[in-house]
């Protein structure tokens, strides 16, 4: 039985225990706010400097001396790098002796204090306040300047991003060349667009697609290799100048040039030609190194372009001639003589290979890699021009081009096909075809369809994101630009 004084104990007890909880309620959770980021802090020295206020960082500690009661640390955060100069006198000497001294590099640090100039000139921070923001279990390795192991790199990007200078900067100068591509799209009245990447139908280029399956509807899928047959649908719609910037899939090799999930911009222009095409790409391409890189020169590997000067156009069948002396041009058209030289430098080729195919086999394996300096190559043939229009001269050659920089293929673009029995017949020769290649073809016959409404003359191209980025920031493979490029299976030791 509880007496009365026993009851009242109890109840001061509880009454007790509550205001405790409270006043820890009322006791704010800690929140260090960043105010200034290191480019601005550089950039405006002066000015801060004049204001004699405190500045508030937060970044990731790279680097760290100790001397005796002193010391530097050098934070990396989104603008870059500051350095703060830590002394004793300046922080408690619990927190600079028993704290500061056990923080590893790769920590996450708070700092405020005033802005100074050392004797060698550096822009540093006098620390009044030092926080601990995020204590990492994993250590950086001492010397960070470099990773060389490529494995680490692709597969663990955010240590690498942390580490490698100019892997940041590669991702950086990438932001900003699509964001300034989107920009010039739009003021040039192009209607940035999104189509479908799960299709029931892969069309628009030929090549080997990732294979899905939806389940509620019972039906095979695939990932898109190419958004061309849905954009010229919305042309013939009445969008009359529209643009897509997104992923494409294509389950073929990995390689320094080919990654399975890539970024490519793919534009189509109503009332155009293929000619109309290769002065507008031209003048994106160099409006992006004029206005986002900011050079006249641009060094690729061992190659330095001048893209001041206009880009070189010549003829596949031309660019045979000048770049390649061990066949003869005489007998170029001779399918027999075609064969019989391909076997000689041991191309292989298949059964159903007109006279085109061969051409474009010895342009696509001989010469493509003489391509250096920015070049257009024109007048492709019609058997690997599904859907480009023919040329009006001569109806074995497509309207079609392709850009060439460094020996890599930036874009591709021809004036569309828009006759309706024409691009049926090609549908159904490359059905015919389809035995002896790699790649799923379909006859997309509600494309038939849609073309039945009338295409306008209408030219279109598609430009490799990831290409022409890896020839701007001197990329030597794909891997360097693509944050998360796929990877071979580790193998298990």
């Amino acid at each position: 039985m509880i007496n009365k004084k026993n009851y009242l104990n109890i109840n001061y007890k509880i009454k007790k225990f509550y205001i405790k909880k409270k006043q820890i309620n009322k006791k704010k959770e800690f929140f260090f706010k960043r105010i200034n980021i290191s480019n601005q802090i550089h950039n405006n020295y002066n000015i801060i400097k004049k204001k004699k206020k405190n500045v508030s960082v937060a970044g990731r500690m790279i680097n760290k001396r100790i001397i005796g009661s002193i010391a530097f640390v050098k934070l990396k955060d989104m603008g870059g790098y500051i350095q703060l100069y830590i002394t004793k006198n300046k922080l408690s000497n619990s927190i600079y002796e028993k704290k500061f001294k056990k923080w590893n590099l790769g920590d996450i640090l708070g700092a405020k204090g005033l802005l100074f100039k050392t004797k060698t000139g550096e822009v540093s921070i006098l620390c009044s306040e030092l926080y601990i923001l995020k204590k990492t279990k994993k250590v950086l390795p001492e010397k960070f300047n470099k990773i060389l192991d490529y494995e680490i790199r692709y597969r663990q990007r955010y240590l690498d991003l942390i580490i490698n200078n100019k892997s940041n900067n590669i991702f950086k100068i990438r932001s900003k060349i699509i964001f300034y591509i989107r920009n010039y799209m739009n003021i040039n009245k192009f209607i940035e667009v999104e189509t479908p990447m799960i299709q029931t139908i892969p069309g628009g280029a030929s090549a080997k697609p990732f294979i899905t399956y939806h389940n509620s509807l019972n039906i095979k899928m695939y990932l898109r290799i190419s958004p061309e047959l849905y954009l010229k649908r919305l042309v013939i719609g009445g969008f009359e100048r529209v643009y897509e910037i997104n992923k494409n899939f294509r389950n073929e090799g990995i390689s320094s040039r080919h990654n399975p999930e890539f970024t490519m911009m793919e534009v189509y222009m109503a009332y155009s030609n293929y000619k109309i095409l290769i002065k507008f790409i031209e003048s994106l391409i160099k409006n992006i190194i004029k206005n986002v890189i900011y050079k006249k020169k641009i060094l690729y590997k061992n190659y330095l372009f001048n893209f001041n000067k206009p880009f070189k156009k010549i003829t596949m069948y031309n660019s045979i001639k000048k770049y390649y002396y061990y066949i003869n041009i005489k007998y170029i058209y001779n399918i027999f003589y075609l064969k019989k030289f391909l076997k000689s430098i041991n191309i292989k080729t298949k059964k159903y290979y007109k006279i085109g195919n061969f051409i474009n086999k010895i342009f696509e394996i001989i010469i493509i890699p003489k391509l250096i300096q920015p070049t257009f190559i024109t007048e492709y043939p019609i058997e690997v021009s599904p859907l480009s229009k023919r040329n009006s001269k001569n109806p074995s050659l497509a309207d079609r081009f392709e850009l060439f920089i460094g020996g890599l293929e930036i874009c591709n673009g021809f004036s569309e096909l828009n006759n309706v029995n024409d691009q049926n017949k090609r549908f159904k020769e490359q059905m015919k075809n389809l035995n002896n290649s790699n790649s799923i073809i379909f006859s997309d016959k509600d494309y038939i369809k849609a073309l039945e409404y009338g295409l306008p003359p209408t030219a279109g191209l598609g430009l490799g994101i990831d290409r022409i980025i890896m020839i701007l920031t001197n990329s030597n493979t794909i891997k360097d630009v693509i944050l998360f490029p796929v990877m071979k299976k580790k193998k298990k030791i």
